[in-house]
């Protein structure tokens, strides 16, 4: 029999608890939009009232958007809801939890690999690296793809980076290099914010000592890049592999051969580049342009 969360929906059943979280979230909306009419107020009005948009009250009671706890908490006391929602922000956490790991089939394979690496190594000429983006250029990559995410979908796929992103904190950490075209950094890929955001980012990153980021820069009369980024990625105790991934399709490399030509192709790419001091000094010279 299923387990019962403290809103009276269940969390358990089905094989990832996928269908159980959905649940939840339906209720919540429900309950909001009932709370909310009872008070006489629009989606507008509640929103501006507790600080949030239109439109995210509006997914949030349509389930399409995961209802944060803070949220929850704001409406309960708002709408003098007498705990009910508040109490549900130990389940959303936990809802959270479970949706984090949800990769899409294709990727879970590498997801796995990755999970045990003792080094990773890429090159990126077209975003910047997913373990090094923060939540808002995620954001920014998953809500500007085509055909259209819905927003429970970016939300999922924003969720399931982030946690990848533990990898680099933990010990002993992987060993990472970087090359990154100077192009990707200098476009303001979900505006100006968020390219700020990303490069403080990538400055407190590329101080770590097991990470080294370097910058092709545009102004590189040779560039062994130009068939496109690439992932070479070293589980413990297991060969090295490599991955692609270009319009939404992916190939994980095992063929020994096939990896050989990418880490040459790597190494050319690394000494073409700015060195990582150089190319810290460059992050840092367009943040302070900005």
């Amino acid at each position: 029999m299923a387990a019962q969360s403290g809103t009276g929906v269940p969390t358990g059943g089905g094989a990832d608890g996928t269908d159980e979280v959905a649940d939840l979230f339906r209720a919540l909306g429900r309950q909001i939009k009932v709370a909310r009419e009872r008070a006489g107020l629009s989606q507008k009005e509640l929103g501006d009232r507790i600080g949030y948009g239109e439109e995210t009250i509006s997914s949030v009671e349509r389930a399409r958007r995961t209802p944060q706890p803070e949220l929850l908490v704001a409406v309960d006391r708002l709408l003098d809801c007498g705990g009910l929602l508040a109490s549900a922000a130990e389940d959303v956490e936990r809802a959270k939890t479970r949706r984090r790991v949800r990769h899409p089939e294709w990727f879970r394979d590498y997801a796995r690999l990755e999970a045990e690496a003792v080094e990773l190594r890429y090159f990126a000429n077209q975003a910047v690296p997913g373990l090094f983006q923060t939540r808002e250029y995620a954001r920014a990559v998953f809500g500007s793809r085509q055909p259209f995410f819905d927003e429970e979908t970016i939300e999922e796929r924003v969720a399931a980076r982030m946690t990848r992103q533990e990898l680099m904190t933990r010990w002993p950490p992987p060993t990472v290099s970087a090359v990154v075209q100077e192009t990707i950094l200098r476009q303001p890929f979900g505006g100006p914010a968020v390219q700020r955001g990303q490069l403080e980012q990538l400055l407190r990153i590329g101080r770590l000592r097991h990470v080294e980021i370097q910058v092709m820069p545009t102004m590189s009369e040779e560039h062994a890049g130009m068939g496109g980024p690439f992932t070479l990625l070293t589980p413990k105790g297991k060969p090295q592999v490599a991955y692609l991934e270009v319009q939404h399709f992916s190939r994980l490399i095992t063929d020994p051969e096939e990896v050989r030509v990418l880490a040459a192709k790597h190494g050319s790419i690394r000494g073409q580049a700015l060195t990582p001091r150089e190319s810290l000094r460059l992050l840092e010279k367009m943040l302070g342009d900005l």
